[in-house]
């Protein structure tokens, strides 16, 4: 289709190595590193915390994955007595932020809380990232999983996802799916459900979710896969046509619409939000952090102020976390390559 842009992540690796090396490079960041280098590691017999956590958040203020900082840090500043500080640290996708927590002391005073993202990077761009995202990192909890639609325009007439599908596998290569850019998690769901589909469909990426939702809309691409939050007022005013979600169940919040799994079920549910913590980081401090954020999501005012995001809330076990993380990175590792972003 003439007009619409077409990218893919070619000098991305390059530009996010460049970016973070100039950020870590200021005078602010050497006397954040050298204070950290200094502060010595909670001993067992240590009681924890004596100062205040900071959790860096690598995206902006407002999203899914700071709302989740936030309502942890909240509560367990009330139950600890010690402030616990957002520190939203952007930039090349996730990566200027991920590298900051990966270099800070490992004493258990700095979290990293991440989305999705953090996986998708690490099978992107493997090997050229300025941290690694298994040695640099423990896990502490997993955080849970946020539920994405598959929308489609009522323009096109589908209105299952048996019908996309269909669509599709009779027009291979004519079908068009939008994304909020190359490499970024719509485009991984996208691909995803047309790798699961079966069906020959081109990724159109755009500057944001926004954007990619408005060509859903405008009926110039074919289907978006894309969080629930984002397409939800789409669907209720009829703009767009909610296909299924990407839970294991539907989701309260459109009860109507099915999961993808009950057409495919070999859809993969996408990867989760986690709360790392710096290699190193004294063990019975990430199992205290861990139980604390379990008690948060187990509270009744937490569950339901995050009832109306959709989050599948399902905190871990460190040992866990650390399981689901590299499994999660596997996962998407053989879908980068199934999509042809990435050689074998």
């Amino acid at each position: 289709m003439p007009g619409l842009p077409r990218c893919y992540p070619k000098t991305l690796p390059w530009l996010l190595a460049f970016a973070v090396t100039v950020m870590l490079a200021r005078p602010g960041h050497a006397q954040v590193q050298q204070k950290a280098q200094q502060a010595p590691a909670a001993s067992a017999g240590q009681s924890f915390p004596t100062k205040p956590i900071r959790f860096i958040v690598p995206y902006s203020p407002g999203g899914g994955t700071d709302t989740l900082a936030r309502v942890v840090a909240q509560k367990m500043s009330e139950n600890w007595g010690q402030s616990v500080v957002i520190e939203n640290r952007t930039g090349a996708g996730g990566a200027i932020g991920t590298a900051l927590a990966a270099k800070a002391a490992p004493d258990g005073y700095t979290m990293l809380v991440s989305s999705p993202g953090f996986v998708v990077s690490a099978a992107l761009h493997a090997g050229k990232l300025p941290y690694d995202p298994i040695k640099d990192f423990t896990g502490v909890t997993n955080i849970g999983y946020s539920t994405s639609a598959l929308v489609t325009a009522p323009s096109h007439g589908i209105k299952t996802v048996k019908a996309l599908i269909d669509f599709g596998q009779a027009r291979p290569g004519k079908v068009l799916f939008s994304s909020g850019g190359a490499g970024s998690s719509t485009h991984m769901s996208g691909e995803r459900f047309r790798i699961a589909a079966g069906i020959k469909a081109v990724h159109v990426g755009f500057k944001g979710s926004s954007d990619a939702m408005v060509e859903v809309v405008a009926g110039r691409v074919h289907y978006l896969v894309t969080g629930l939050l984002t397409a939800l007022p789409f669907i209720k005013d009829g703009r767009a046509v909610g296909l299924g979600v990407t839970g294991a169940a539907r989701s309260p919040l459109l009860p109507d619409v099915p999961a993808i799994v009950e057409t495919l079920p070999n859809y993969k549910r996408e990867g989760s939000h986690v709360m790392l913590a710096p290699a190193g980081t004294p063990r019975h401090i990430v199992n205290q952090i861990s139980r604390e954020v379990k008690r948060i999501f187990d509270l009744p005012d937490v569950k339901e102020r995050l009832k109306n995001f959709d989050y599948a809330l399902s905190p871990t076990t460190p040992e866990e976390m650390d399981k689901i993380l590299r499994a999660d990175i596997e996962s998407f590792s053989e879908l980068v390559v199934q999509a042809g972003l990435r050689p074998k």
